[in-house]
């Protein structure tokens, strides 16, 4: 059964940092492009930053360019977005997604909250 449960997520305040955390069971996690979308209210969901474990590239939405950082750790098969300078328009619930290589399917997780207030 394939689980990716998001974490991390919390209230912040402007040019604070958080980092939300996805373990993946289930996959092959060298074998999945990771990454992390987000959906303001009223808005569509977003791509925020991709990376293929199998290619090893990241791709990044210009929003958060510079700011926001995306990894992966295979030892503990478990993705990271690392935020940094957060501001009150990244405010959102962040999903991590996986998409599995050469299979023509994804995964979501559940969604964090994160929100970015003084």
């Amino acid at each position: 059964q394939v689980q990716l449960v998001e974490s991390g997520g919390g209230l912040v305040q402007p040019g604070g940092s958080l980092r939300l955390s996805c373990p993946v069971s289930g996959l092959t996690f060298s074998r999945i492009v990771m990454s992390w979308w987000r959906q303001a209210p009223g808005k569509e969901r977003e791509l925020v930053a991709r990376i293929s474990n199998l290619r090893g590239g990241t791709q990044y939405a210009d929003s958060v360019k510079g700011r926001f950082t995306i990894s992966g750790d295979y030892a503990k098969n478990t993705m990271y977005l690392q935020m940094n300078s957060l501001k009150p328009e990244d405010t959102a619930v962040y999903y991590c997604k996986a998409d599995r290589i050469g299979a023509g399917d994804d995964y979501w997780g559940q969604g964090t909250q994160v929100t970015v207030s003084s």
